[in-house]
């Protein structure tokens, strides 16, 4: 029988429409499209800014017609506190200006979560009982994990000291006293 020998240019060749074809996919081989996820869960822990105190987690979860996302709290002053995914996953300042703005890729003015045309970034406000926790849970429809619409995995959380009152641009909501990348959650 005689073996047939392929020269490295022809395999890499012959094997270039296979690893494009898989380039689209995500790490658990589904196609990226505007669905809620393609990769599952992601996960933001969120450390304090300087000299705050404020610590938790906020989650992304698929749910029915979009995203699901929950933040878990503590270490805030009671009362509100306005809460945004910012366009970039980059902590490295500790007071969480390397995150940048808020994430908008549609160019929309910043506005509430009961308004339809708003930031992707714009998530409200979860408010702060007199212990200074907070839990929130908010189903957002104009986001997705890591498909083709608005993903947010790699971006980061940003809590800020005051309430979000809607205001343009980014809703007067002072600084950020907690920060995390968004990434992906063990499963």
């Amino acid at each position: 029988m005689r073996q047939l020998l392929l020269s490295p240019l022809l395999a890499a060749t012959l094997l270039l429409p296979a690893v494009t074809s898989c380039a689209g996919m995500s790490h658990h081989g589904e196609g990226h499209g505007d669905h809620a996820t393609t990769g599952g869960s992601l996960v933001a822990v969120m450390t304090p800014t300087a000299g705050n105190a404020a610590r938790g987690t906020v989650t992304f979860a698929p749910g029915d017609g979009g995203v699901v996302c929950t933040a878990t709290i503590s270490g805030l002053t009671p009362g509100d506190h306005a809460i945004h995914i910012h366009e970039f996953g980059d902590i490295r300042l500790d007071n969480g200006k390397a995150c940048g703005g808020h994430y908008n890729p549609e160019g929309h003015d910043h506005a509430l979560p009961t308004s339809g045309m708003r930031h992707a970034g714009d998530l409200g406000n979860l408010t702060a009982d007199a212990a200074g926790n907070a839990s929130y849970t908010i189903a957002l429809d104009n986001v997705t994990i890591d498909g083709g619409h608005n993903p947010i995995v790699g971006r980061s959380i940003i809590i800020h000291v005051g309430p979000d009152d809607g205001g343009q641009p980014t809703g007067n909501a002072g600084a950020r006293v907690a920060q995390g990348v968004i990434g992906y959650a063990k499963p």
